[in-house]
């Protein structure tokens, strides 16, 4: 069965009774799939488009060799991301395969159809164990509008260094005029400029500039206002409400924590895993003599800047529990930040359990009417949780 560009291999008997085991190597246009028998001989390659058509016509070519087993899909979230719901939905297994060894490719080279094949035996081998997120229901929602506001703060970040820039190097009575005043007051101020007409002259043209800019950082402080009232009601509707309850832990805190685990969160089994995805596990870095950990700077750093603010929220608020650890951790020879990071890897444990042990949100049963309002802080909550 013919699907794409195929590619010939060595004609090799038929596949034993184990099933079919697939790799795909994900591309914005073109997947390249190849497809191995139980016993980790070749049967086939090809390549398909990344449309809807396209995963048909893959998932037909891998069951004309035998049953399919299991599909190892590199790029689950990028650009495998519309492969792995369309093999979901038909009731195949899939998992995550991690990009090629760089050493072995090195060794052997790189091209599509090798990388396809790698990632087929890394499911063969078992090294490919990672279940992808399932993207399809409220917290692939909470992930979408988190983009949008990242960007629109970063564009108004930007527009707030260009407008402070600008006027430090405006003309002399332009300067004085708003020297000392806030950010908020230089905006309120600079949006109501009106330019000569003449932009020839560097006055005019700095008051022209300095308004656009201000109308710019305004618009997008409405944007983020607006998304966050959104964000906002999606989290409290999906979000276990033991996890907002937690002293630190307000929506965006609880967004960013949603988004790491994913809609199934169920499939991070331990709360190691999760700790790992949240960059909050210590690496072993022991050799020879030496016992020692370092810091794991890998790992989905949203989530683990949300466990740091959720410490320094319950730090700066004096939070009994965590001022008595952190007191207790730096009297055993631990620096305050060894402490902090002790801290983190246990409120990972924490929200593993809040997020697993919770039964799953039901998909589009958040209201339709708006919140009244936005909390304006993520230090909300009893403080009534002690660490064990």
């Amino acid at each position: 069965m013919s699907g794409g560009t195929s590619r010939p291999v060595p004609t090799v008997p038929d596949a034993p009774d184990g099933g079919i085991v697939g790799g795909v190597d994900t591309h914005k246009d073109e997947h390249a799939a190849a497809a191995l028998d139980a016993l980790g001989r070749v049967r086939g390659r090809a390549a398909f488009p990344a449309t809807p058509d396209g995963y048909g016509r893959l998932l037909d070519w891998l069951a004309g060799f035998g049953p399919v087993r299991r599909v190892g899909v590199e790029g689950t979230s990028a650009w495998g991301a519309g492969l792995t719901r369309f093999l979901r939905a038909a009731g195949v297994e899939v998992l995550e395969v991690s990009r090629p060894n760089r050493q072995r490719r090195r060794r052997a080279g790189k091209s599509d159809p090798a990388d396809a094949e790698a990632a087929a035996r890394a499911v063969l081998a078992g090294e490919a164990l990672g279940v992808p997120k399932a993207q399809d229901g409220p917290v692939e929602a909470i992930r979408a509008l988190r983009v949008a506001r990242r960007s629109a703060l970063h564009a108004r970040t930007q527009a707030a260094n260009q407008l402070r820039s600008l006027l430090d190097t405006a003309p002399a009575d332009l300067r004085e005029a708003l020297r000392g005043r806030t950010l908020r007051r230089i905006v309120d101020a600079a949006r109501r400029f009106r330019p000569a007409a003449d932009l020839a002259v560097p006055a005019a043209a700095t008051k022209a500039a300095l308004r656009s800019l201000a109308r710019r950082w305004l618009a997008l402080t409405e944007e983020m206002a607006a998304l966050d009232q959104q964000l906002a009601q999606l989290v409290r509707a999906t979000a276990p409400s033991r996890l907002l309850d937690e002293v630190g832990v307000g929506p965006d805190v609880a967004g960013a924590l949603l988004v790491a685990a994913g809609d199934n969160p169920h499939r991070l089994h331990t709360e190691a895993s999760f700790a790992a995805l949240c960059g909050t596990s210590p690496r072993d870095a022991s050799s020879g003599r030496q016992r020692r950990h370092r810091l794991n700077r890998g790992g989905n750093r949203e989530a683990n800047a949300a466990l740091w603010r959720i410490v320094m929220v319950r730090l700066r608020w004096s939070h009994p529990a965590t001022q008595a650890y952190v007191d207790r951790r730096v009297g055993e020879g631990k620096t305050p930040r060894e402490a902090i990071r002790c801290l983190m890897r246990y409120l990972a444990r924490r929200v593993w359990r809040l997020l697993t042990q919770a039964p799953p949100a039901p998909r589009h049963a958040w209201p339709l009417a708006p919140p009244n309002h936005v909390s304006a802080g993520d230090h909300a909550g009893p403080l009534t949780h002690e660490y064990v």
